[in-house]
This record gives C-alpha cells, structure tokens and sequence, in this order.
C-alpha cells in the first residue's frame, strides 16, 4: 500500500562532493538550467527538457501538485530507458536488468505526498571512493526519485546531492566572499602588449601563482572581446572562480588588469579588492608586436571575421558615425587586416587606456615581446619583492 513505500538515499553535501578526488556527478536539470552553470565536471542528462519543465510549472501553479505530478510521471516513463540506460554509461556500468517499468510503477504510482514521505535523505554512513551523484535543481524530487529508481535496480553507488544545484551555488558564493587574498600583483599595459601571454607563460612557470579572469569569463574584457571565444554567465563565471580559489596559492596571486567587468561578468568583492589594491607591473611592447597579439587573438579562426565584421558599427559609430560609417568594416572586407588593428589602436583604444590609467604607479617596466622571457622577469620582480 501506499504507506509501505520508504527508501534510505545516502546523501553527500556540496562540500563532500568537492572534496571528492574522482566522482561522477550527474545533473538531472533541464538543459537550460545546466547552461547557465552547473558543479564542475557535471554531466547533464535531463528528466524533463526545457518545455516539459516549463509545462509541469504551469500546471503546479494553475491546478496542483498532484496534477503536475501526473504530467511529470507519463513524461519520465517515456523516456525512462533512454535515462537509465545514460546514467549507466557515464557511471560505466553495465545497464540494469531489473524490470524497469515495474520499479518506476511501485515508486510513483500512489502519487505526489506518498513519494515525498517515502524518500528518506540520509547523510553518507559509508563513503565510496567513487560514487555517482545525482541532483537537480533542490535535491527535490526531481533527483531524489531518480536515486531511489537507479539503486533499486542495482546501482549502489548512486548518491543523492542534499540541496541539489542551490546549496553548490551557495557554497560558490561562500567561497568567493570569504577569500581572503595573498599578496597580489597586476600586469597592465596597452591593448595587444599580450598581458594574457604573459599571465598564462607566467602560471607555467609558476603552477597555482595566477587567476585568469578572461578565461573563467569567456571574454577578453574589450568591446571586441567575445569575438571568437564563448562568454559565459555570472553564475558560470564565479563557479570558476571558486574552483580556482578553493585549489588555493602556493605563494602570491597575479592577475591580469581589468576592469570591474570582464564582458558582462562582474569580478566578486573579495577579487576585485585583491585587483584593485595590487601591485603593479607595467608590459610594454612595439606597435607592430602589438598588431601581431590581436590580430592572432581575434582572427586565429575564419568564423571570428563574421563575429568581428558584426561588432565594428559599434566602434565606427564611437568614432563619428559620419566620418566613419562603414569604413573600418571596409578595411576587413579589403584584407587590410592590419590597418584595421592599428587604427583601432590609434583612435579607440589606446585613447581609452591612456584615460584609465592616469595616476597609476608601476612597479615595475617589463618588455612583454617575448612572453616567456617576460613571464620570468614578472616571477623574479615578484619573487624579490616578496623577500623584501
């Protein structure tokens, strides 16, 4: 009967899946929920695409939960093959051969209220080495049902994620305001002086010294900037962030200059006070070394020249729209490829960085020509100044 449904699903916290060497974790959440962000390494296999959610929503808010409850139920049996059998290959077992439809029948047939009083979360008595980790979006029922169908049919590694995505996110957002930076240092200069080289050149030779901001964001931090890379959300962008304080510093951390937005992602508190406050290195290098950088960075593909020739009304437009209508968009539909980066530099950014830097003190001058040779004359400034 009804009352006779009660499954135990051992259950890991946020911080235990983190700290967890090998771990397979599954997101159970829509598509375009696991798109905005997700735990790292996360594999998405949906129980409910975008528009299946949005209906079950609709029908929870407009007639009940048991309704939207039945609607979920007929959608999972659908595809409950497809799912069980996904789950056991990104955990590389070998499928199921219980009676699937069976299990899912006994889990779900007396309704909405009996599965939730049925499915007990447990914290982990017995920690494995290599547990499968569900969740969704709360560690709701979503993730909890799933659990309970894929260990009853035999997978006894399979974990439940206790508050699923939002208590990650929560400890994203813990770790990100509760940092507290070692001793930092910023690499500035002019645009295509190649502070990326450097940075990167830099955390080869130094591994744990560096945050990239560009990277965790997808963007280059410029009008152009997205041009050929994938920028990703806010919440994607402090997953990031997190990952790469909670691996920790060896010593110092370096940045590369920014602003308070790479993109449309905002540096958290704790780093851009870190950024701000950090000692500063200046990278210089020739004009045409300079061309060389963007033009590398923003054409290395042959898709980033459509990407490119769509953002260039903006600038032509900052730059006088009749003076420059269509003429730095001419300059890429000609080859002039070069001219176009020098003229960009000339007119558009090298105004605007030589206003944003009025006032700032340097440390340090260092020729960023040859990144490598640049990356080590970076790490033994910084080396002698932490002597100091």
């Amino acid at each position: 009967m009804a009352a006779e449904l009660h499954e135990s699903l051992p259950s890991l916290t946020a911080e235990q899946l983190l700290a967890l060497p090998e771990r397979v974790c599954i997101d159970l959440r829509s598509p375009s929920e696991f798109a905005e962000d997700h735990v790292p390494g996360a594999v998405n296999l949906p129980l409910f695409d975008d528009v299946e959610r949005a209906v079950i929503g609709t029908l929870y808010r407009r007639e009940s939960p048991q309704a939207a409850f039945e609607e979920a139920r007929g959608i999972a049996r659908r595809k409950l093959f497809d799912l069980v059998a996904s789950i056991a290959r990104v955990a590389g077992s070998e499928l199921p051969s219980a009676d699937l439809e069976a299990r899912f029948a006994r889990l779900t047939e007396h309704g909405i209220a009996t599965l939730e009083r049925g499915l007990e979360v447990l914290p982990d008595g017995r920690p494995i080495a290599r547990p499968i980790v569900l969740h969704c979006w709360r560690g709701g029922l979503r993730s909890r049902s799933v659990v309970a169908l894929v260990r009853g049919l035999g997978l006894s590694d399979a974990r439940l994620l206790i508050g699923g995505y939002r208590a990650y996110r929560q400890g994203v957002v813990r770790t990100l305001a509760e940092w507290s930076a070692p001793a930092s240092f910023v690499l500035r200069g002019w645009t295509g002086v190649g502070k990326t080289l450097v940075l990167r050149e830099l955390e080869r030779l130094r591994p744990g010294w560096t945050i990239d901001l560009e990277a965790a964001a997808g963007h280059r931090s410029s009008i152009l900037g997205m041009v050929g890379l994938e920028p990703c959300s806010q919440k994607a962008f402090e997953s990031r962030l997190a990952a790469r304080v909670r691996a920790g510093f060896p010593g110092p951390v370096v940045f590369e200059g920014e602003s308070r937005k790479v993109g449309d992602a905002i540096v958290p508190p704790a780093l851009w006070d870190a950024l701000d406050r950090g000692t500063n290195l200046l990278l210089e290098a020739p004009v045409e070394r300079r061309i060389d950088v963007l033009l590398a960075d923003y054409l290395e593909r042959a898709e980033s020249r459509a990407e490119l020739r769509a953002q260039l009304p903006f600038i032509e437009e900052r730059l006088g729209k009749v003076k420059w209508k269509g003429k730095l968009v001419a300059l890429l539909d000609r080859g002039e490829e070069r001219e176009l980066v020098r003229t960009l530099l000339e007119l558009y950014y090298d105004p605007l960085y030589r206003h944003s830097e009025k006032g700032r003190h340097y440390a340090a001058t260092i020729d960023a020509t040859d990144p490598a040779r640049a990356a080590r004359a970076v790490a033994e400034h910084v080396e002698a100044s932490l002597r100091r």
